[in-house]
């Protein structure tokens, strides 16, 4: 008997080992564990701490304006529905979207005009009119409670709101509201320089719930990319996918971050509005959104070190955790050869003193600058390249 026993241990702890070998220790890698925090791109920058908790950050070219969606760091701890703080009585009732313009540091918050509803902003995109040269369309992404239900059952009641504002103008004026059981778990946004059309990122498969924590620890492919018309509904346009993220787009070419899986998922838009994968991107590390800037590089705000932002940073926001920037191109060197198509390189990494939890990068190619921000950071970092 005591043979058997100690054969089915044995057995056991082999099965263990090979779990962790396959499944965790990759994660723990991603994750950060014993990665060593290397300075990188930080030594001419600056912080701007009247803007603080910005999730998503976007540079109007040509203008060289950012865009940002900002809380307030204390209130992430409380109501961010991407991690399952879920405590609708401590959200933000300030929520904003502000400009900085960095040729004489004004920053400027937003005043919003026809919104029935108030903001908990996340993801953003800023696209200029087709139509208009002048007029800019704003997309956000809305993590507003449901008036009725218990946001711990329910979650968050997610929409998407476009809105239209004039180059260096201060008002947002609300056209629509978007909602629909396709738009989940929003996390991001792409807009269309229409007004009227997006795709969009559902980070979870679930708002809440076992399953989607399963979902989480299991690395099941179960979240989605979906695209919405306000006068036509939305749809899912490519579904189970892992991790989605941040998203960007060029052209008709999608980028999508795979945070956990640690990967961009390139896809393609097809006639339909549907889109088709053609390629993955390995990035070996935590990543969050994606801009693309004037050159095509492809940007992503990466956490260098996830295990502290998730177990200290959100709950205490002034605790500093280990951030990088990602620059993703096209390879034109020997490794193109061996099906390396894409080159990853690191651009910037920071122990948490310049850029603290960053969930966004921008790069300004015209004018030489990274714009760096966060989820709970506690200021804008705009690093000189």
């Amino acid at each position: 008997m005591a043979r058997t026993i100690l054969t089915v241990l044995g057995v056991a702890a082999a099965l263990l080992g090979v779990i962790y070998q396959l499944h965790f220790k990759p994660i723990l890698t991603t994750f950060g564990w014993g990665r060593v925090i290397e300075e990188l791109g930080n030594k001419d920058c600056k912080v701007i701490p009247e803007l603080q908790a910005c999730e998503k950050i976007v540079l109007h070219q040509p203008s060289g304006v950012l865009y940002l969606a900002c809380s307030t760091p204390q209130s992430r701890s409380q109501w961010t529905p991407v991690l399952l703080k879920l405590n609708a009585s401590g959200r933000s009732q300030e929520d904003y979207v502000a400009t900085y313009d960095p040729q004489n540091s004004r920053i400027t918050r937003l005043t919003v005009s026809g919104l029935p509803q108030g903001l908990s902003l996340h993801g953003m995109d800023v696209v200029p009119s087709a139509s208009n040269h002048k007029e800019l369309f704003v997309y956000l992404v809305n993590h507003q409670p449901f008036v009725d239900k218990d946001p711990q059952k329910f979650g968050a009641n997610s929409t998407i709101e476009i809105f239209k504002t004039k180059i260096g103008g201060s008002t947002l004026t609300h056209l629509h509201t978007v909602h629909s059981p396709v738009i989940l778990t929003p996390n991001d946004v792409v807009g269309s320089p229409d007004g009227k059309s997006f795709y969009f990122t559902n980070d979870a498969g679930a708002k809440t719930g076992l399953m989607r924590r399963l979902n989480f620890i299991l690395r099941t492919p179960v979240t989605s990319v979906g695209y919405c018309h306000v006068e036509e509904g939305c749809k899912l346009a490519t579904p189970k996918i892992h991790d989605a993220n941040g998203i960007t787009s060029v052209n008709d070419t999608f980028y999508v971050a795979n945070s956990v899986k640690a990967s961009v998922t390139v896809l393609e838009r097809q006639t339909d509005n549907s889109l088709v994968l053609t390629d993955v991107i390995p990035t070996k590390r935590v990543i969050d959104n994606l801009s693309i800037d004037q050159d095509g590089m492809v940007w992503a705000g990466a956490l260098s070190d996830v295990i502290t932002f998730f177990t200290k940073h959100i709950s205490n926001p002034s605790t500093p955790v280990a951030s990088s920037a990602l620059r993703i191109s096209l390879n034109t060197g020997p490794g193109v050869f061996y099906g390396h198509k894409f080159k990853v390189e690191k651009v910037f990494e920071d122990g948490g003193k310049i850029a603290s939890g960053i969930t966004s990068a921008v790069h300004d190619v015209k004018r030489g600058r990274l714009f760096l921000h966060g989820l709970a950071s506690p200021h804008l970092a705009v690093c000189k390249l």
